[in-house]
């Protein structure tokens, strides 16, 4: 009795020490924008595989010429699908790990209460003086922003007013420090507990520029690796889809 007892106890940490190997880190990419909701993923991942998101937050852009350049990332979270889809092709990213983790939303953002109208006529306000947007070639939120104001008709008269951030992250810093009046930024870093908190604003209406299309993928240096294919896994449950909807995306 006593030896069976033991063998079971000895079975029951050498399960234990299996699972504890089995946890990994995973060097994950994340395009700015989701920033606080990958944060929140991150977490719950932790506690529900045991395996650790080591997350890098910047643009779209840098994140591909330093994938393209051997950068240890084994998860790339994009802020667009093609970005993605030509790591696939040239050879630097898994393809049918390729899928889209949420729909982003661009706003029209300001702290100041009362001077965002819903028609983003403040952007030829000669209140205005600056506007801050994240450079289109980088950044996917950028050339939907550029895309917007095209379609609006006032590309060319806002010129002298534009500020470029290398990211949506700066863009966001620009307008949040008073740097800029206002600026086009992506919907999720003013969105809590199911409004936009603060300020004043205009979401983008959804025809005025190319869908935002996110979509996430397994590179090429987390082809084999455990904790990437879990992480992509987790990224389409039902707790993810929750939080990403929380911060205002579409699925």
């Amino acid at each position: 009795m006593k030896t069976s007892l033991s063998r079971i106890l000895l079975l029951a940490l050498f399960g234990l020490g299996c699972e504890f190997v089995a946890a990994d880190e995973v060097p994950v990419a994340v395009a700015a924008n989701f920033t606080a909701p990958m944060q929140q993923i991150a977490i719950e991942f932790h506690k529900d595989t045991g395996h650790t998101a080591q997350l890098s937050f910047g643009s779209t852009g840098k994140f591909y010429a330093q994938i393209s350049s051997g950068a240890p990332f084994e998860v790339l979270l994009a802020a667009d699908s093609a970005t993605p889809a030509r790591l696939v092709s040239e050879g630097n990213a898994v393809a049918a790990s390729q899928f889209t983790y949420a729909i982003g939303k661009l706003v029209l953002w300001s702290p100041k209460p009362g001077l965002v109208d819903q028609k983003g006529s403040v952007l030829t306000s000669a209140t205005v003086a600056h506007i801050a947007y994240c450079n289109p070639k980088l950044a996917p939120y950028g050339a939907a922003a550029v895309e917007a104001m095209k379609s609006l008709g006032v590309l060319d008269t806002v010129q002298p007013k534009l500020v470029q951030g290398e990211s949506i992250a700066q863009a966001f810093q620009f307008v949040a420090s008073g740097n800029a009046d206002v600026g086009f930024v992506a919907l999720s870093q003013v969105f809590k507990d199911g409004k936009i908190s603060e300020g004043s604003s205009w979401v983008v209406p959804s025809n005025l520029y190319s869908p935002i299309r996110q979509d996430a993928v397994i590179l090429a240096k987390g082809r084999d690796r455990p904790a990437a294919k879990a992480l992509i896994d987790y990224l389409k449950s039902d707790k993810s889809k929750a939080i990403i909807h929380s911060f205002g995306y579409e699925l």
